[in-house]
């Protein structure tokens, strides 16, 4: 007869995430996931495969459930630079304040580990998805005549998205709201005309 599952995968994964964005993968032991989840080891391995398979796990639903969804507001948001201005004003609010202030992004702290093929694919399809939702906002500043002239496009998004990265690197190791802010500000500002 085969085992019966007593509990929720997506509540175990969504415990298992917070765990890795917090501590980093690894800096978290198996047996902290045990603790933090209360299955046993048997359980999370037949489940949901090693540490390592977890840890994709984790990652691909923190871009699914909270990268997503802000690269698809910041794309679908038809005003232009005041879009990108929004963007990094809910990423400092989310860094700096609020239940998980300090913590930085899971993705963007997967990227000071050493990723394996399969979490550098997602640490791609995370920087591919927030380098476009840039992009199409440039695009619509652009048809808005926002920018100053001679504006790359694609260099400039990329910029962004490093900007973003180091804005949740930043955060977490303790840099305050308004010294990211400056930083921020200061980019955008020489993107206008």
């Amino acid at each position: 007869m085969p085992d019966v599952k007593h509990f929720d995968t997506a509540e175990v994964l969504a415990v298992v995430e917070r765990l890795f964005w917090r501590r980093g993968v690894a800096a978290t032991g198996i047996q902290e996931i045990v603790g933090a989840t209360g299955l046993s080891r048997s359980s999370l391995y037949s489940s949901f495969g090693g540490k390592d398979d977890l840890y994709l796990a984790a990652l691909q639903r923190y871009l699914d459930q909270r990268s997503r969804p802000m690269f698809d507001r910041l794309a679908a948001d038809g005003r232009g630079l005041p879009a990108i201005a929004d963007f990094f004003e809910r990423l400092l609010r989310l860094r700096c304040s609020g239940e998980h202030a300090g913590w930085g992004c899971l993705v963007s702290n997967a990227h000071t580990e050493e990723p394996s093929d399969a979490t550098r694919a997602v640490l791609d399809q995370h920087h591919a998805g927030l380098s476009a939702a840039f992009a199409h906002a440039l695009e619509v500043a652009r048809g808005k005549e926002q920018l100053r002239s001679g504006i790359d496009l694609d260099a400039t998004a990329e910029m962004l998205t490093l900007l973003a990265y180091g804005v949740n690197l930043r955060s977490r190791s303790g840099a305050s709201r308004a010294t990211l802010r400056t930083g921020v500000q200061a980019a955008l500002g020489s993107l206008g005309r």
